[in-house]
């Protein structure tokens, strides 16, 4: 399943949309997601962002062994952007330090 998070783009063909991070998250716990395509700004940040997914992948792999989907980021929010990716790239390297 490739999951796309967002709040006002199109979802691509062959994407299971979600609104919000805990939709992404129910998904990324019941397991057969390989990819997720995450936009920052969701239109409530109380309701939570983009981010806070890249933040739970990141703990379920340092405390569960979570094997993480490819993920990708499409937010236009350049300063969310750079902070999501930084979060993608200590993922990858949990990842190698735990193999």
């Amino acid at each position: 399943m490739r999951v796309f998070l967002d709040d006002e783009r199109a979802t691509p063909v062959g994407w299971v949309r979600t609104y919000w991070p805990e939709e992404t998250i129910a998904l990324l716990e019941a397991g057969g997601v390989v990819e997720i395509s995450l936009d920052h700004d969701l239109g409530d940040d109380e309701h939570g962002t983009g981010y806070d997914v890249i933040v739970w992948i990141e703990e379920a792999v340092a405390t569960r062994n979570f094997t993480p989907p490819i993920i990708k980021v499409h937010s236009a929010n350049p300063s969310a952007r750079e902070k999501m990716r930084a979060g993608i790239r200590a993922i990858e390297n949990l990842v190698q330090r735990l193999k």
